[in-house]
């Protein structure tokens, strides 16, 4: 049984076919890890889908910020915004099949046995594994529930990070949200900036996440997706990032998570 993870789809389903054929992926026998932002942006998120749920148990999913807007727009009675390119995927009679497949993944995952942490953006330096993943389980529980067209009404905007468990349940849901899904760089005082997207130079208090010093000495792995203009590039052999911009005209990549050994559509 061979265990993969895959950068951001972001609906190119092409890339995302030559990068299973290069590897012979065998959903009977294989796992993949998607790091989030399966659909948007590119030009068939639907079979993106489509693909998820003819193979959902061998395929598990770390939902990203692309795929949590479109449960809200869904869920809200909203229309996706053109650039997203999800026109079809709305008009599709498998749309509850979609919502359903997205809204029941959790935002992060830890495999022990690899020492691995996977999540679409990372994970916060003030958070540790346990702690991360009880706090991705509650978020999970917010957007699985009865509520969950309140919490997704509701799901944008700052957020603190510190004392987090002090947070109403509403700014607790979106302080995780910000983590796992959208965070890049972080102020000296660890406090969330959701406006810099651009390459990985700390400069005016702010530095990416990964550049903690927590990290250095950590002995774990970190993969995540989320940040393309870091190409693939990090400061440290354990924080892996796999979100190589396929959707901007760069390769899709893919790692096998057992040898560590990276693949390319390109």
């Amino acid at each position: 049984m061979a265990l993969y993870a895959i950068g951001d789809l972001q609906g190119c389903f092409q890339p995302f076919m030559r990068l299973l054929d290069i590897v012979d992926f065998n959903p009977s026998q294989d796992h993949l890890y998607l790091v989030g932002d399966v659909i948007a942006r590119g030009p068939d998120s639907q079979a993106c889908l489509d693909f998820l749920c003819q193979n959902q148990g061998a395929i598990s999913v770390s939902l990203g910020n692309h795929d949590l807007h479109f449960l809200a727009c869904a869920l809200l009675g909203k229309s996706p915004n053109p650039k997203d390119k999800l026109d079809s995927v709305f008009a599709s009679n498998k749309l509850p099949q979609y919502i359903s497949l997205l809204q029941q993944q959790p935002l992060a995952f830890f495999l022990p046995k690899l020492s691995t942490f996977i999540s679409h953006a990372g994970i916060h330096p003030d958070w540790d594994i346990e702690h991360a993943l009880d706090y991705a389980q509650f978020a999970q529980q917010c957007y699985q529930s009865a509520d969950a067209v309140h919490y997704f009404a509701n799901m944008y905007g700052p957020s603190p990070t510190k004392k987090i468990n002090n947070l109403n349940e509403l700014d607790k849901f979106k302080t995780i949200i910000n983590v796992f899904t959208r965070m890049r760089f972080l102020y000296n005082h660890g406090q969330l900036d959701l406006n810099h997207k651009g390459p990985a130079q700390s400069s005016n208090n702010l530095m990416p996440w990964f550049e903690h010093k927590r990290f250095k000495q950590d002995s774990n792995r970190y993969v995540f997706g989320h940040w393309a203009a870091l190409e693939g590039k990090t400061s440290l052999n354990n924080i892996i990032a796999l979100d190589t911009g396929c959707v901007w005209g760069g390769p899709m990549t893919l790692m096998d998570l057992t040898s560590g050994e990276h693949f390319s559509s390109k």
